[in-house]
């Protein structure tokens, strides 16, 4: 990592992940395999951002605590990429096994519980369902009937949302920013 961390993908340390790494890495991954409109790749970084936002307005009492572990819901991308899910069912167990296991040092690191919890955990797939349906109909090409199959309706979405990509710098510097105004 730019950080000097090394962090082993088979036996990973809450002690070896940084802050500035996710961010850096998040910003710099791009959602729907970079098949997006725009300048410039809809990050995970600001995907993360857009989901936290609209858990915020599904659940406007969730705590900080919930609403970092939406923020973090995809941080073990910032290693392992993003993938598109027709391609992780595909491989199935192993690559699962190695996400579920980055995502728990990634929440011990930062004083979240190794799984979320089952009430955030549903929050976060109505927020992350939500935004996957704006990103697919404004960015990536699907009709909204086609998005619905996939996503369901969407809830919570803020009115007039701006999907414009944003540079990775921008994109990595909101993140954090977020990120410690969520800290605990």
């Amino acid at each position: 990592m730019l950080s000097g961390r090394r962090l082993d993908l088979l036996d990973p340390s809450p002690l070896d992940v940084e802050i500035a790494d996710v961010a850096h890495g998040l910003a710099r991954v791009a959602r729907w395999n970079g098949q997006t409109a725009g300048e410039h790749i809809f990050s995970v970084a600001q995907h993360s951002l857009l989901v936290e936002e609209i858990a915020r307005r599904l659940a406007p009492d969730a705590d900080a605590r919930a609403l970092l572990t939406v923020l973090l819901h995809d941080a073990a991308e910032y290693v392992i990429g993003d993938m598109i899910s027709p391609f992780k069912a595909v491989l199935g167990g192993e690559y699962k096994a190695v996400e579920k296991r980055l995502m728990a040092v990634v929440h011990l690191r930062f004083g979240l519980p190794p799984e979320a919890p089952p009430p955030t955990l549903k929050l976060l797939k109505r927020a992350d369902a939500t935004a996957a349906f704006l990103e697919a109909t404004r960015l990536a090409g699907f009709s909204i009937e086609e998005a619905r199959r996939f996503f369901g309706r969407p809830e919570g979405a803020p009115a007039n949302v701006d999907l414009t990509p944003w540079p990775a710098a921008d994109a990595e510097a909101r993140f954090l920013d977020r990120f410690h105004a969520l800290l605990p």
